[in-house]
């Protein structure tokens, strides 16, 4: 039976990650800390759960023996914080990843797929490719790139099979309206229930690729599952929808209620995932459209 650690295995992306896996009868493990400002957590009862943290050594050492395959979510994922403390954002997400790296190379992990994201991007025209150049405009940004850079050092130095997803701006079930990626759905939904006006962050033509979680579960199963060649490992892979959509265009679906605040520091003005290279290595493709998403759910609200 295949045993897999999840980290960061409580929050949005990662406690889907665990459920789709303990479906397919693996034994999970699953570490958060349980520091990021989400609503709730998710915790499933039946992984062997750890409230804990990466940087922890002593704790990858223990968790770490007779995995086969690492799922790394956990990360200091919200821009405004790494704008902040940039040190800190470092140390979690780029000395955090090194850790799981070297201990994950350590013990034979079969394969490490990491979370990364489309943010790496910047502002580089779109449809975004993994050939282009990093362009990152915030300590956010920077800190997973590294985390990327070391993923593919430790195949090319070390033969750990590493897999690097570049998720665009994912969204569903169990988002926070605090999450990095749920980006501004969740919020928008929140302020509607709430008899809020929506809160437009700029003028609202910014557009971005947003893609449901249960994808990017998907996209993680066949990363971590499918049959590859050895020249797959240590690559970039984007995981996004492959179509994008304004913020203005989003609100107006939702309400008519709605406000415009300042610009932020740190944030492009669109994202469009070119998925050719993961589609092609991995025989995947995405399943849920946001527009059918959001639909069903204000119809069914």
């Amino acid at each position: 039976m295949t045993k897999s650690l999840v980290t960061g295995g409580a929050g949005f992306i990662g406690s889907h990650i665990v459920d789709e896996l303990i479906k397919k009868d693996h034994i999970v493990t699953c570490i958060d800390n349980e520091f990021a400002n989400n609503d709730s957590f998710f915790w499933n009862k039946k992984a062997i759960n750890i409230k804990g943290d990466i940087l922890d050594d002593d704790l990858l050492k223990n968790v770490l023996k007779g995995i086969d395959n690492v799922f790394h979510c956990a990360a200091e994922s919200k821009i405004v914080t790494s704008l902040e403390d940039p040190i800190e954002t470092m140390r979690i997400n780029s000395l955090g990843t090194c850790k799981l790296l070297q201990y994950s190379r350590e013990y034979s992990i079969n394969r490490f797929i990491y979370s990364s994201t489309s943010s790496g991007y910047g502002s580089n025209p779109c449809p975004n490719k993994e050939s282009q150049l990093d362009d990152c405009l915030n300590p956010y940004s920077l800190s997973k790139i590294a985390g990327e850079k070391l993923c593919k050092m430790y195949f090319n130095l070390y033969g750990l099979k590493t897999i690097i997803l570049r998720y665009f701006n994912v969204f569903g079930e169990r988002s926070s309206s605090e999450s990095r990626y749920s980006s501004v759905i969740a919020a928008f939904l929140k302020q509607k229930k709430n008899k809020i006006p929506l809160t437009i962050v700029g003028d609202g033509n910014q557009k971005r690729d947003f893609i449901h979680v249960s994808d990017v579960v998907s996209a993680n199963i066949y990363a971590a599952c499918n049959d590859v060649p050895n020249s797959a490992y240590g690559e970039v892979y984007n995981v996004g929808y492959g179509e994008n959509i304004s913020i203005n265009e989003i609100a107006s679906i939702i309400s008519d209620n709605k406000i415009y605040i300042p610009a932020r520091e740190g944030e492009v003005k669109e994202n469009l995932a070119d998925i050719t290279k993961f589609k092609d290595t991995f025989n995947w493709s995405p399943k849920i459209s946001f527009k059918s998403w959001i639909t069903d759910l204000l119809s069914n609200s």
